[in-house]
């Protein structure tokens, strides 16, 4: 799942670390791919909305794009 998209179905990054009860400073380090644990627990959240990946596919599908 990339940053971005989670951002996106959020509203902000602040909106996104609500919804995670973390930090927004946690939600600007994660770089360009939301971590896997936290990838799921938003795919939950969203009731599927927002799907976790592995970043394996993510990067198979970067490739061959």
């Amino acid at each position: 799942m990339k940053t971005a998209d989670a951002i996106k179905h959020y509203g902000s990054a602040a909106r996104l670390s609500e919804a995670l009860d973390i930090s927004s400073a946690a939600v600007s380090m994660w770089g360009e791919e939301v971590p896997f644990g936290r990838a799921y627990q938003l795919q939950v959240l969203t009731k599927g909305k927002l799907q976790a990946t592995p970043k394996e596919q993510n990067t198979k599908a970067a490739a061959a794009a």
